[in-house]
């Protein structure tokens, strides 16, 4: 087995795992407050990373640190409205949603950085566009409030994807996520006191979701990708990532009992393939 291939099956059992999250934190939600759920999942997420990379933490400087704050602030924004959004969706719906980001950061790439997008990217966010249209959009054209909460935080992630690759060749791109990952377990945990009634959880169901997600799809996540991506391209990670929703759908109909509609489907269908098209390369004929 070859060293790529290795790494495309590592990526892909991270995206597994990332799939999961929608089913594990839908279900904890019904037990935890939201930013209450964030705070202990992303805590135990810095801990656990700081303790891994001890040695890139023990030189955190000031620049870092100012960097993985304001990243910080828009991944708190993206998960947090995720995690909302997730009270009053589908996690199946949720899943794709959140996927369309990966449609809007050539976007808003090209208009931040004054570039225009190739043609695969245009039909690319078309297609999506036109299924998160099946997706999410009733017989009244209403959006349900989820989706909605859901939209703005694949907005909030696309936008923190583009920070991430315009600074981290600034500095250690390691510090610089666990950094982020803490200002998110800090601004969920003071909204959470703020707002909510903060408890530390007795619920099986909680804890496994803050396993999963705090542990397997962030640490663990993050320490495979930064090992194992050096070994494919960035194109073989990006179409491997895109799998997520197709794995939230599927673990929310095995453990959840969801099933999509027909226009839902459709939508899915319509996104997957949009993200799909906008991240392939396709070689100008000789």
């Amino acid at each position: 087995m070859s060293k790529q291939l290795k790494a495309d099956l590592a990526l892909l059992l991270v995206t597994i795992v990332w799939g999961f999250t929608f089913v594990t934190t839908k279900n904890a939600l019904k037990d935890i407050s939201t930013y209450n759920f964030l705070a202990i999942r992303f805590f135990v997420a810095f801990i656990a990373s700081s303790l891994i990379f001890f040695k890139n933490m023990k030189n955190l400087n000031k620049r870092t640190l100012f960097l993985g704050s304001i990243i910080g602030i828009v991944l708190f924004a993206g998960y947090a409205f995720q995690t909302v959004g997730l009270t009053y969706t589908t996690a199946s719906k949720s899943g794709f949603i959140t996927g369309f980001c990966v449609v809007l950061v050539p976007i808003f790439s090209a208009i931040i950085l004054k570039r225009t997008p190739n043609m695969p990217t245009v039909i690319g966010v078309l297609l999506a566009m036109l299924g998160l249209g099946f997706m999410t959009l009733n017989s009244n054209l209403s959006l349900n409030i989820g989706d909605f909460y859901t939209l703005i935080c694949a907005v909030a992630f696309a936008f923190q994807i583009i920070l991430v690759g315009k600074y981290t060749i600034e500095v250690d791109p390691i510090a610089l996520a666990i950094t982020q990952i803490g200002i998110v377990g800090i601004l969920s945990l003071i909204f959470s006191l703020s707002i909510e009634d903060f408890i530390i959880p007795k619920s099986t169901d909680v804890w496994i979701a803050i396993f999963i997600t705090g542990i397997l799809a962030t640490s663990v996540a993050y320490i495979v990708q930064n090992t194992v991506q050096k070994f494919t391209s960035p194109t073989h990670a990006a179409l491997i990532y895109t799998a997520e929703p197709i794995f939230s759908a599927i673990f929310a109909y095995i453990f959840l009992h969801e099933v999509m509609t027909a226009r839902a489907i459709l939508g899915s269908i319509l996104i997957l393939t949009g993200m799909i098209i906008s991240e392939t390369k396709f070689s100008k004929a000789k």
